[in-house]
C-alpha cells in the first residue's frame, strides 16, 4: 500500500495536575525561579482581576463580561514568550496575556462597559496590539495579514492570535492558517481549548482527536500542550515564535484547558454541564499546580500569597476607582470616528439625538 502522507502530534507537559515535574529537560526560563514567581504572581492578579470584573458587572456597573478563569496559564504563557515588536491579535477573554503586554485593567473595565476607548491602548508594547475581537475568528486573519506584512517588509516581528476551540470551526480560522502556510507567514495560532464553545461540548465539534491537526492540513507545524501548565505553553510558544521569526513558517498550538466559569455573564453553564464535570476541572486547573511546583522549591509560601493578594485588591480598586471616575463621551461620539465626511443619513441622526440631548432626554 502506498501512503502519501503521516503526521503525528507531539503532547507538552512538565507539570501534572498536583504541581509535580513529569520531566527533567526543564526549557531555560522554568530555571530561573525569580522569573517563575513573577508569572505566578500575574496570574494570580489576573485571578484578582476577573473576580472584581464579575463583581463589578453585578452591580450594574459593568456590562457582559467574558470570564477567564482557569485559563491564566494558557493567556500568561502566551504574553510572555512574545517579544514588544510582536503583535497580538486576541479574542474577548485573553487578559492575562494582554496585562503582560501593558494593557491596564481600567482599559479593559472601559471597553465591557460601552466605552470604545478601552480599546485605544495607552502603554507599550499592547498599543500596538489589535483591539478585543467579539466576532468569532476574524482576529485570525486580522493576525495572518500582519504575519504578511512582516514578511513582505522583511521585518523579523512575528503575528500571534488565539481562538476558542468553538471558533476553531469557522472558515475565517481556516483561512488565515491556509494563507499562513501557503506563504510560509510568521503566524502563530493558539487555540485555547477550554471544552466548551458556550453550551457546545468539544466532543460534539469536531470529529478530529486534536484539534491542534487542523494545522497539519494548512501545512503548518503542530502541537498539543497541557494548558493548565504554564511552563509547556510558554515552551511551545517561545519555539513557535522562533520558528515564525527564522523564516521557517507559522504554527498551531493547541493549548487543552477548561473553563471553570460561565460563558459570560450572561449565561448560566449549570443548564448545561454537570457540577462532576466542574468540580474535575478545578482538579487540574492552572493555579494549584504552579503555586505547588513553586513552594516544593522554596520561593513561595502561604504569607507571599497573601501579602500579594492584598496588593493585587490595591491595584484592581485603583483600576476600578480610574474607570468610573472617566468622563462619559458626549452622545455625538457614536458619530465622529466612523467616516471621515458623515453620510446624510447619520448626519441626520446625529442631529436628531443632540436635539434629544439639548432637551434633557
Amino acid at each position: 500500500m502506498t501512503i502519501a502522507a503521516k503526521f503525528e502530534i507531539e503532547y507538552l507537559q512538565y507539570l501534572d495536575a498536583e504541581g509535580k515535574q513529569v520531566r527533567d529537560d526543564l526549557p531555560e526560563f522554568a530555571k530561573d525561579l525569580d522569573h517563575m514567581v513573577e508569572l505566578y504572581k500575574l496570574m494570580l492578579s489576573t485571578r484578582v482581576f476577573d473576580a472584581k470584573s464579575i463583581a463589578l458587572q453585578r452591580t450594574g456597573k459593568l456590562g457582559t463580561y467574558a470570564s477567564c478563569l482557569g485559563h491564566e496559564a494558557a493567556h500568561v504563557g502566551i504574553g510572555s514568550a512574545m517579544k514588544p515588536e510582536d503583535v497580538y491579535a486576541p479574542s474577548y477573554r485573553e487578559y492575562g496575556a494582554q496585562l503582560y503586554r501593558g494593557v491596564q485593567p481600567r482599559e479593559v473595565y472601559m471597553y465591557w462597559g460601552g466605552d470604545e476607548r478601552g480599546n485605544d491602548y495607552q502603554k507599550e508594547p499592547a498599543r500596538h496590539d489589535f483591539a478585543w475581537s467579539v466576532p468569532i475568528a476574524t482576529q485570525c486573519l486580522h493576525a495572518a495579514g500582519s504575519a504578511l506584512a512582516f514578511k513582505i517588509r522583511g521585518e523579523k516581528r512575528v503575528a500571534v492570535c488565539t481562538i476558542g476551540d468553538g471558533g476553531s470551526s469557522k472558515g475565517d480560522f481556516y483561512g488565515a492558517i491556509n494563507i499562513a502556510g501557503a506563504q510560509n507567514l510568521p503566524l502563530v495560532c493558539v487555540i485555547v481549548n477550554n471544552q466548551w464553545a458556550i453550551s457546545v461540548p468539544r466532543k460534539i465539534q469536531s470529529g478530529a482527536p486534536t484539534l491542534a491537526q487542523k494545522g497539519i492540513a494548512a501545512g503548518l507545524f503542530s502541537i498539543q500542550v497541557d494548558g493548565n501548565d504554564i511552563i509547556a505553553v510558554r515552551k511551545a510558544m517561545e519555539d513557535a515564535l522562533e520558528r515564525a521569526r527564522s523564516g521557517k513558517g507559522g504554527s498551531v498550538i493547541e493549548a487543552v484547558t477548561y473553563r471553570l466559569g460561565d460563558h459570560t455573564t450572561a449565561d448560566d453553564a449549570r443548564r448545561y454541564r454537570g457540577e462532576q464535570e466542574v468540580k474535575d476541572g478545578w482538579e487540574k486547573e492552572p493555579m494549584k499546580r504552579l503555586r505547588n511546583w513553586l513552594v516544593a522549591k522554596g520561593v513561595w509560601d502561604d504569607a507571599k500569597e497573601e501579602a500579594w493578594k492584598a496588593e493585587c485588591d490595591e491595584w484592581m480598586d485603583n483600576e476600578v476607582n480610574a474607570y468610573l471616575e472617566t468622563k462619559t463621551q458626549p452622545v455625538s461620539a457614536m458619530f465622529d470616528y466612523i467616516f471621515a465626511e458623515v453620510p446624510a443619513d447619520l448626519a441626520k441622526q446625529r442631529d436628531y439625538v443632540l436635539s434629544l440631548e439639548n432637551k434633557g432626554h
